[in-house]
């Protein structure tokens, strides 16, 4: 499956158990324990979904969640909580939770319904948007590329690693990390396949002298517009 799940809990059984839970249902799982070390691994790695306790030190789930809509707006998460209250859990979905689970809560049920978020913010993964990478203009659902009035038609796999790294602007993208989430598999042969498409976009891309596809021997890129 190769979806990767973020678990952000301070309890430290709860939070291997959630962790093992994941993984026998073929998630590939990391746990961290406050939001401060959540924000921290999400610049080393690429997460598809967060699983977010709200009452944790130093950095709680709401404060967290704030966060997250400024630096990774498309990053799907859901609560998982004590706190029951009306107040807390709209705010909760306020923040943008796809989710608000209440502890006690069935195990079965949780990773049913974040296959239901993945499920849906894949689907939507946007026939609707519009991005702006400098001077461009993609559409990533009609994998259209414009620039002026010249109009790229993509492939499919070109339009969802051009998304993929729009996503992670200005961040170091993994070679691993792609090949995973587009290729489903990292080995030799999808890496120069991969490395293919990296060099068709340079080539759909250099019209906008600003806009740069970095390469970092041995680990992978950046994707870099200058302002």
């Amino acid at each position: 499956m190769n979806i990767k799940v973020l678990i952000v809990e301070d309890d430290i059984d709860l939070g291997n158990l959630l962790k093992q839970y994941l993984e026998i249902n073929n998630f590939q799982a990391h746990r961290v324990f406050n939001g401060i070390e959540a924000r921290e691994e999400l610049i080393r790695e690429t997460y598809d979904i967060l699983i977010i306790d709200v009452m944790m030190p130093k950095e709680d789930g709401f404060t967290l969640a704030e966060k997250l809509a400024q630096t990774y707006p498309q990053l799907p998460f859901l609560f998982v909580t004590a706190r029951k209250l009306k107040e807390d859990i709209l705010h909760g979905l306020k923040l943008g939770a796809d989710d608000y689970i209440l502890k006690p809560f069935d195990a079965d049920e949780l990773i049913q319904r974040v296959k239901n978020i993945l499920k849906r913010t894949k689907a939507t993964l946007v026939a609707q948007e519009i991005m702006q990478i400098g001077n461009y203009k993609f559409e990533p659902g009609n994998l259209m590329l414009t620039f002026l009035e010249e109009v790229k038609l993509l492939t499919e796999k070109e339009a969802q690693l051009l998304h993929y790294l729009c996503l992670h602007q200005n961040q170091i993208i993994k070679r691993n990390d792609i090949l995973n989430h587009l290729w489903k598999e990292s080995d030799f042969f999808n890496g120069r396949s991969m490395d293919v498409f990296i060099s068709r976009l340079r080539k759909y891309l250099a019209q906008d002298k600003t806009i740069h596809i970095e390469s970092i021997r041995g680990i992978g890129f950046r994707f870099i517009i200058d302002n």
